[in-house]
Order: C-alpha cells, then structure tokens, then sequence
C-alpha cells in the first residue's frame, strides 16, 4: 500500500495510508499529552470487544521477536510498555509485532522509499492545483518537497501493517517521548491485530480512493484510540523520568517545517488527533472501552460524525451521481481529481476567507457533496465543480449565505445577483453559486463561457445513489 491521491492525500492523510502507516506525529505527541484525559482504568477487566474478521486467541501476551540493534534494556522497557498497554486497553495480542528504533536519516529514507514511492511530480501537482481551485494553496505550490520534509520533521513513530511492525524515531535515546509513542505504536498493532485495519475495516489506498470521507473517519476513529490510550498510560504508568523528559522536550521542541506549512494543512494534520481523540473520549465516557470496541463494528463514515459525536452512528452521508464533465470542457481539458470534501474540508475551505464562528455554521448541515477538478494543460487553465447535499433547505441557504462572504473576500466584485445564486468575476475567473432545494452548486472556471458550459452539463440536483439493502 502507497499513498493515494485524493482529497485524505492532499491534506497529509497519506500518513496514515502508507503501508498502512498509522503515525503518531510529534506535533500531534505535544497537543495530545495537554489535554485533559479521560480516567484511565488500569484494573478494570478487559471488556469483549464485538467479533470481527480478525483472530483473537484471548491468550497472554505472545513473545515478541527481538530486533537487531536495540538492546536488551530497551527490549524489556517495551515488552513492560505492550503489557501495561494490554491491561489498559483490554486487547489481547494474538501474534508478535516486530520492533525498530529508526534514527533520523533511517526515518528520511524510509519516507522515500515507502511513504512516496508511487507519490510522482505529476500527482503532487494535480494536487496543488486542486487545492489551489479551492483557494487553499497557490497553484505552483511544492508540495511534494513539503510532504517530504514535514515527514521527516513530524514522524515520532508509526505503525507498517505490512510488515507488522513498529517503528519509533529515536532521539537521544529511549526516554519519556519514544516510551510513549511506543505506547501509541503498540495500540495500532492491537487493533491491527484485532479488527484487522487493511482487510477487515476497509482501510486501505483502493477503498480510501473510492470513499475518502469514510477513510478519514476511520482514521480518526484509530488515532483517536491510540491518543486517549498514550494519555492514560502515561498518567497510569509514566515515572518522574518519563514527564522530566516530555517537558524538557517541550521546552527545546521546534517545528519550522510545520509552523511555516499553510494553515489549513497544519489543522488538517492534526484532525485525527485532536478530533479523532475527542470523539473516542465521548465514547469512552458513555461506555468505557467497550463503547470504543463496538465502533470498529460501525466505524464512523464521515468527518461530520467525528466533528459532532452525537450524529454517530445514525447520520450517514448521502452519496450523489458523479457526472463526466470532460466532454463539455472539449479538447484539452482532463479531469485531474474527483472525490468527496466533507464537512470538514468545507469548513477549511471557508475559513481561508472567514473567520471560524462564520465558517463552522456555513459547513454544518453538510450531508453529502461531489467535487470534480479539472486542467487545461497547454492554457495551464482550471476549473472546479462542487455540489453540496445539505440535511435541509434551511442549512443549503446557510452556505450560500457563508459563501457569498466568502466569495466576495476570494473573488471580488459581484457581477450577478439573486435569492438563490450569484456570480463573481476577476483576477481567479469566473465563479457562481446556485441553491436548488436542499443542494447547492459552485462552479469556478477562468472565464464565463466555460463555467457556462460546465453548468448547462452538470446534473443539478444530482440524483442520489441507491443506498445498499
């Protein structure tokens, strides 16, 4: 497995989807061990998670094969670190997880071979091209070289279910942050081996490609477990060592590479861990780890559920009919991306221009959308398709609202306006909103001859998807 190109891989999610790399990033590490946790449970008994496509032998913890270079007082502390894990999380391990300590140079070269491998110029440029369609990055943002270097700056540990092993950047050596990023690896690796992320949840590069919105509520879904459990075992079982080490980290912890990427990028990294660790915590507080257990039965489909924990499970995103667009574009054009925003997507979009308090009303009610973005290589011309399906008449008039605000800082002067559309014409194209019904439609293009072309092609309302059984 590589990373894939879509939406989850143009805001950093391709962490998570190389090879499966379940990651733990330092600036994630920092964020996480600030927060509030839930109280842990050290002796509780281990609650019996549902039964899923992975096997569990219920039996103690098997031994685990040592790795080359690691010494034997570094092998105990992380055989004492997976068994305080167990009897934190209740998970039985079923096999045994391989285990490496990757210095800095290891971790940049492991990042090329594997992490961006199949990651080629031309996909890292259909990528800042989409984004910049969406007003999130110039369109000859490097973003490969950002990828490449945030990796390198931000990996503390991750987990390869390939190859069944963890890994954990090692600094000066095993001290209180590669022990707790430890404790985080090894919670992956049990719910590797228990529910079975790749096979058995869906969570892989083809499944991420088809749905890319239910890919990122998995993700949250599992870093958010692995947060919550790095915070209980370290107020369980940290030492005075352990927290001396976090804090002097804290104190000389620097991170330019991160802090100079865009903001969206920065926010969007950390969703599956501040998000993602605040749902599991609603769901640990209703029903301990039996509660968390049972959503790897029913993982959470869409940032929406993550965002608003008490949609999960019931509201589910509604899937539209995507249309073929080239053939109205004519000779030229290619299609360079399609997939799904999500609410949370659409609220950093929106906020590129408003402020929070008027971006999270504009994105909530979200209920489904498409997104289609195309590129005219010998004009270096694009254009984007966004169609929206929101929970009400009431919410699809509260985006539009939003987005004529937002339209006007992004835009300019307005050219056109009605109660239920508008346009805007400058320097980026030419860009119109529509609302019909409960949907709404933004087309931006270079010129207005071509958004024309686009919207007399475009199915509005789009017709539903047949939901299964």
């Amino acid at each position: 497995m590589r990373a894939t190109t879509s939406r989850r891989s143009l805001a950093l999610a391709a962490l998570a989807l190389a090879g499966l790399a379940c990651t733990c990033p330092i600036g994630a590490l920092i964020g996480d061990l600030r927060q509030p946790a839930a109280d842990p449970q050290p002796t509780a008994s281990p609650q019996e998670p549902p039964v899923l496509p992975a096997d569990d032998s219920g039996g103690p913890a098997p031994e685990q094969t040592p790795a080359a270079g690691l010494s034997s007082e570094i092998t105990t502390q992380m055989a004492e670190i997976e068994s305080q894990v167990v009897r934190l999380r209740g998970l039985q391990p079923t096999g045994p997880v391989g285990r490496e300590l990757l210095s800095p140079e290891q971790l940049h070269q492991h990042v090329l071979d594997e992490f961006l491998a199949d990651y080629t110029q031309q996909e890292a440029g259909d990528d800042a091209r989409a984004l910049a369609l969406l007003g999130l990055l110039a369109p000859d943002f490097d973003i490969y070289t950002l990828y490449l270097d945030l990796y390198d700056e931000q990996i503390a540990g991750f987990y390869d279910d390939e190859v069944k092993q963890m890994f954990v950047v090692q600094g000066a050596g095993f001290g209180g942050t590669e022990r707790v990023t430890h404790a985080h690896e090894y919670t992956h690796a049990l719910q590797d081996q228990r529910y079975g992320l790749s096979e058995g949840l869906g969570y892989n590069d083809e499944a991420c490609e088809a749905d890319s919105e239910r890919c990122a509520g998995i993700q949250a879904l599992v870093e958010g477990d692995a947060t919550l459990l790095e915070q209980q075992w370290l107020l369980t079982y940290g030492t005075d060592q352990d927290w001396d080490d976090i804090n002097r980290f804290y104190d000389n912890y620097q991170s330019p590479v991160f802090d100079s990427a865009p903001l969206f990028l920065q926010q969007d990294f950390l969703f599956p861990y501040d998000f993602g660790y605040a749902f599991v915590n609603s769901l640990f507080l209703e029903g301990g780890w039996a509660a968390v257990d049972a959503a790897y039965a029913d993982p959470p489909s869409s940032t929406e559920q993550i965002l608003h924990p008490d949609r999960y499970p019931w509201d589910r995103p509604i899937r539209l009919q995507v249309p073929d667009l080239v053939p109205a574009l004519g000779e030229g054009w290619r299609e360079a991306d399609r997939d799904v925003l999500g609410e949370w997507f659409t609220r950093l979009v929106l906020q590129e221009q408003l402020d929070a308090a008027q971006a999270e009303p504009g994105a909530q009610g979200w209920g489904g959308d498409y997104y289609l973005a195309f590129h005219h290589d010998g004009l270096g011309q694009g254009a984007l398709v966004l169609l929206t399906q929101w929970d009400s008449l009431r919410e699809a008039y509260e985006f539009l609202g939003g987005f004529r605000q937002y339209a006007g800082a992004r835009f300019g002067e307005r050219v056109f306006s009605e109660t239920t559309q508008a346009s805007w014409e400058g320097r980026e194209g030419y860009a119109t909103v529509e609302v019909r019904g409960d949907q709404t439609l933004w087309i931006l293009a270079p010129d207005v001859g071509t958004a024309a072309a686009l919207r007399e092609a475009v199915p509005f309302p789009a017709e539903r998807v047949p939901t299964e059984g």
